[in-house]
Formats: C-alpha cells, sequence, structure tokens
C-alpha cells in the first residue's frame, strides 16, 4: 500500500492497523461470518467493523476477545498476538518521540515510529548503506549526490541529526535487532571521496562487532536474484514471521506489504539472499579488505 492510499478524507490508517484488520478479516470470513453480525456482538455499526478490518481506527482489547470468542479463536497465543498489534498500533497512533523534532522526514514519518516500536529489523540494500549505519559523512555526501531523487543539493544539517537521533534505537534498552544484507556495490560505490569511505566502512565493521548486529555481504560472484530490483526492510514487533509488515522502496515512491502471503516471499527471498551472502566472518575480512585498498 502506497501512502496516498493510506488516506481517506481526514483518516488515515496506520500500518499495524491495517496488519491487524486483515487478521481481523482473514479470522472473520473463515469463521463464515458477516460484518453486521460481527458488528452485533459489539453493538457497534457494520461501518466501525469495516474501518476495524481497514485499519482506520484502533481497536479496543474488549472487542479483540469479543470477536475472537465470536469467530472460535480459542488458541492464547492467536489472541495474545491480536491484543499485542492492537496495542503497538495504539501507541504508534499516540506516539511522541524524536521525530518530532524534524520537519524534513517525509514519507519516512511513518516507517521511523514504526522502527521505534520494532524489535527485529531485516534489510537487503543493493545500492546504499542501511539509514541506521550511515555515518553523518555518508548521509551529507549522499544528500549532495546530483544523481539522487532530491536534485543537485547540498547537505542538509537537520536531515543528517535526523538520522543520527534515528540510529539510538540501535543501543536502546531493549536494542533493536538487525540483521543487514549488503550488496558489494553498495560497499564499492560511495557516494563520496575515499576518505568519507574509509570512515563508513570502519564504522560499518564496529557495528559488526555489536551483539544485536548481523552484517552480511552479497558478492558480485552471487549471481542475479529478484531483490537486485531494490532494497526492502522486514519489521518484527514479536517473533519472526507473527507481525511482520514490509517495507519497500522504489525510485519516486514507497510500497508497504503488511502480512499475509506478500510478507512471507519477502521472508524467503530474504532467506535466500542471506544463504548465498558471504558469512559474517568473511564478511569482516571483505570489509577489512576493501578498507586497505582505499
Amino acid at each position: 500500500m502506497t501512502a496516498s492510499q493510506a488516506r481517506q478524507g481526514n483518516s488515515t490508517s496506520s500500518v499495524l492497523g491495517r496488519r491487524l484488520g486483515a487478521e481481523l478479516l482473514k479470522l472473520r470470513t473463515a469463521a463464515g461470518f458477516t460484518q453486521p453480525q460481527a458488528a452485533k456482538v459489539l453493538s457497534a455499526s457494520t461501518a466501525k467493523i469495516a474501518k476495524m478490518e481497514g485499519g482506520w481506527v484502533p481497536v479496543r482489547d474488549p472487542d479483540i476477545r469479543a470477536l475472537c470468542e465470536l469467530y472460535g479463536i480459542q488458541n492464547p497465543g492467536t489472541v495474545g498476538r491480536l491484543l499485542e498489534l492492537a496495542r503497538l498500533d495504539r501507541e504508534r497512533r499516540k506516539a511522541k518521540g524524536w521525530w518530532d523534532d524534524y520537519t524534513l522526514l517525509g514519507a519516512m514519518q511513518e516507517y521511523v515510529t514504526l522502527e521505534s516500536a520494532a524489535t527485529a529489523i531485516r534489510t537487503w540494500q543493493p545500492g546504499y548503506i542501511p539509514g541506521l549505519f550511515q555515518t553523518p559523512s555518508y548521509v551529507s555526501a549522499l544528500r549532495s549526490t546530483p544523481s539522487t531523487a532530491t536534485g543537485n543539493r547540498g547537505p542538509d544539517d537537520e536531515f543528517v541529526a535526523a538520522r543520527i537521533a534515528r540510529q539510538r534505537r540501535l543501543s536502546a534498552d531493549p536494542p533493536l535487532s538487525v540483521h543487514a544484507l549488503l550488496y558489494e556495490a553498495t560497499l564499492r560505490n560511495m557516494p563520496c571521496g575515499a576518505d568519507t569511505a574509509r570512515e563508513q566502512l570502519d564504522h560499518l565493521a564496529r557495528m559488526a562487532d555489536s551483539p544485536n548486529i548481523t552484517i552480511q555481504m552479497f558478492p558480485f560472484s552471487g549471481g542475479m536474484h529478484q531483490g537486485l530490483n531494490g532494497s526492502f526492510n522486514i519489521l518484527s514487533f514479536a517473533e519472526s514471521g507473527a507481525m511482520d509488515v514490509v517495507y519497500s522502496e522504489t525510485v519516486l515512491t514507497q510500497l508497504w506489504i503488511e502480512g499475509g502471503e506478500g510478507a512471507a516471499r519477502y521472508d524467503e527471498l530474504f532467506k535466500l539472499i542471506a544463504a548465498r551472502s558471504l558469512s559474517e566472518r568473511d564478511s569482516l575480512l571483505f570489509l577489512h579488505d576493501l578498507r586497505k585498498d582505499l
């Protein structure tokens, strides 16, 4: 779903809300109930059920429990995941964080708020160093590159400051777990001079030593795969797969895949790329060798 599809009049649906709504819709249809029947159990309107299933409104815990009872859902794990997803969505809608101090995030506003709530992220990057690992010099150089979508513009101090503030999530309590797969071209084609490239590679090596961070390099010799079409991030909010959402960037737009078979396909693609990437140890050696050649 694109950003424009997430708006309806003055209302805005949230990624987590749509993820929860999709689960509720799947459970209702599997149980053979209609929206009016679900609405009757909640003493609500059919429109409310439609908004809940579309992710347009926050969902209360009593409503989730009542719907699960109607749909015959007795598995505590399933109910618990729905309740946790609803809690995260409610917190996301009213969240105030570091991002409120910056005005230049644009379409990244939704992403960074979810990143702050996620427990783990798996990212594939065929073109750029992941934002969570970028040094200030790399960010400035990237912003100054004429070939970027923003055009030929100088370094933006506020954008750099926002990127650094975002990286605090890596050392929070508990820290965000990140598994990054980087295409070899990402490390060789730096948007900067040798000094900045050395600094960025040294920073990646230090990041790789962190217990919550895994970095693997996908070499040119690894061959072709679908991931070469673009980057994607898989955000997890509980155990992997239970509440995953995928954020994918194309040249001029962003795409959300909210669970289901779509997210499962990205999970399989990530596993495929990881299996064909260098090991953590060999990836670190590659970073050191590349650093020496600069």
